[in-house]
């Protein structure tokens, strides 16, 4: 993506982790931040990077898990003077991306509608909690938010017990990965056409949109979900175990890598039994078949399920710690992580690298997160041809 161009008016995590996918890419991001404060995340700490003398400097981890591979320039687009700035630098840009409130950037001259005349090859995503139409569009839109009523929570966490959030922001990343998906498709219809186009893209939408099977299944059924713990709605057994010494994941996604655990396991009595033939069989008696299994795993350490059951190509896993995931050989291999300077770190940041392997164009790390407003001067004087003496003027007045 090198010589796409992005003016990035987002904060937090969706509008961010789509632009850092992006920047991974190669893209140019333009971080736009409001001078003295900068993304909210900023201060979602601890923990913060430490300085040479162990103390927490303003970076904070959750900033920097969204936010490399872009250049940030302060500017306070409620003043006329930085508004106009924003229009100059738009002008160079191919795709803009804001996550204000829905109308919150038409005061400012800066909505879609006011652009895009202006600007008609320009690809604008907007990025909220509810959408651009609908009664709750003008509504301020959460992660949390969005996973309770996008129904996730309804289908996530024990039986008897209450609702449960995913333990990251996944309404907000899934937003993001869509958006971004969604500005490659106008990209390309932009240079076939020389149109650009306005992308609404909301929390509430992608979050209902990846309730796939269970969603699929209640508008099949009419039949409404129900939160089953760690077992899956369509398939047996396919859940977590109690081993001796910990827990371990059994996933037997066809009756014949169930047969190939009942072999293993030597409970061959559970393979032939008429209530457990099929997958089928055993969604209609789980509630029979799932202590039987329990009472086995129950037997034997996390290791001796995890490498005997992989002998028999049944699929197994443990439950890993984060520490452990880091740990595990496979991770290692696929180059999951990435180390990059940083000006407030004596030693290399270590953070989660992109992971897709592309042959011909793989993703590039050339910028750690950047510090409030590090850029500006860079971008007005290369951009917009500013001298230095012009920029501080701006500065003084609290435009940059």
């Amino acid at each position: 993506m090198a010589g796409i161009r992005v003016f990035d008016l987002t904060r937090i995590l969706a509008g961010p982790s789509a632009m850092q996918l992006l920047g991974d890419l190669g893209a140019d991001i333009i971080k736009i931040e409001r001078p003295g404060q900068g993304d909210d995340t900023r201060k979602w700490g601890p923990p913060y990077i430490k300085d040479a003398d162990g103390n927490d400097t303003t970076e904070s981890a959750y900033y920097l898990c969204a936010n490399r591979n872009k250049r940030s320039v302060t500017l306070d687009i409620s003043k006329p003077e930085g508004q106009a700035l924003a229009k100059k630098l738009i002008a160079q840009c191919d795709v803009l991306v804001e996550n204000y409130k829905t109308g919150g950037l038409a005061k400012y001259g800066l909505d879609y509608a006011s652009l895009k005349k202006e600007f008609p090859r320009l690809v604008y995503c907007s990025v909220t909690g509810f959408g651009q139409t609908g009664p709750y569009a003008e509504r301020a839109g959460y992660d949390f938010v969005a996973q309770g009523l996008g129904g996730i929570m309804s289908i996530t966490g024990e039986v008897e017990g209450e609702p449960v959030k995913v333990g990251v922001g996944i309404a907000d990343l899934m937003c993001g990965m869509h958006s971004a998906v969604a500005i490659l498709a106008a990209l390309r219809h932009r240079d076939a056409t020389g149109e650009g186009q306005h992308i609404d893209a909301c929390l509430l939408d992608t979050q209902v949109s990846w309730l796939v099977n269970e969603a699929t299944n209640y508008l099949v059924s009419g039949q409404v979900p129900v939160r089953r713990g760690n077992a899956h709605p369509n398939i047996v057994p396919y859940q977590v175990f109690k081993a001796s010494d910990g827990y371990i994941i059994l996933a037997c996604g066809n009756d014949g890598q169930y047969q190939r655990f009942c072999d293993f396991a030597q409970v061959n009595h559970l393979a032939s039994d008429p209530r457990f033939l099929t997958n089928p069989d055993r969604i209609r008696n789980r509630e029979e078949l799932i202590p039987l299994i329990q009472a086995v795993t129950a037997t034997q350490p996390v290791s001796y399920w995890v490498d005997g059951l992989e002998r028999c190509n049944v699929p197994c896993s443990p439950v890993n710690r984060i520490d452990q995931v880091f740990e595990d050989p496979q991770v290692k291999a696929r180059d999951l992580t990435v180390q990059m300077d940083h000006p407030l770190s004596p030693d290399p940041v270590t953070m989660l690298a992109y992971p897709l392997k592309l042959s011909g164009t793989p993703a590039t790390y050339r910028l750690p997160p950047p510090l409030l407003g590090q850029h500006t001067d860079d971008i007005l004087s290369d951009m917009l041809n500013m001298k230095a003496e012009d920029i501080a003027a701006l500065r003084e007045k609290g435009v940059v």
